[in-house]
């Protein structure tokens, strides 16, 4: 530490805080990804072998050219998509982490119809290959009432 570090009280980041901020950017990057309908920008940010429990069946996607064809689907519908993640909360390991938080697809539809999206609940598994933090694995849920099985796409986080 040099007497300047100690005169404004900075310290050296942890790895751990490192490993989260760059989870966090990783993030940023799957917004920024699906804002631009890019999926080979997306393709970087997964895992070949990525499982997505994603809103629509089957119950499970494997592998990124699942995965993607899920965006592409999306990019299909959309003229501009808007996405965001918000109350993004991490739990960082060594090699593995996992977070949770809420997204929301929006945007503009092919025929012009602007919608607002609806709010879902997200997880992330993330896990750090040659150094690399990649998602694993995604779950994207919508919660439903138990009393008439039908999902609730109205609430707010």
């Amino acid at each position: 530490m040099t007497s300047n570090d100690s005169e404004v009280g900075t310290a050296t980041p942890t790895q751990r805080e490192v490993d989260e901020a760059e989870i966090a950017r990783h993030v940023d990057k799957l917004v920024a990804g699906i804002r631009e309908k890019d999926l080979e920008a997306l393709r970087q940010l997964y895992t070949t072998d990525v499982v997505s429990f994603d809103v629509e069946p089957p119950l499970q996607h494997v592998g990124i050219a699942a995965k993607l064809e899920n965006w592409a689907k999306v990019f299909m519908v959309f003229q501009e998509v808007t996405y965001e993640v918000r109350d993004l909360t991490l739990t960082v390991g060594d090699e593995v982490a996992f977070g949770h938080g809420f997204g929301r697809l929006s945007g503009t539809l092919k025929h012009g119809t602007a919608t607002s999206g609806m709010w879902v609940r997200v997880t992330f598994g993330f896990r750090k290959i040659d150094g690399d933090w990649v998602i694993t694995h995604d779950q994207v849920s919508v919660p439903f009432d138990i009393s008439t099985g039908r999902g609730v796409a109205d609430l707010v986080p």
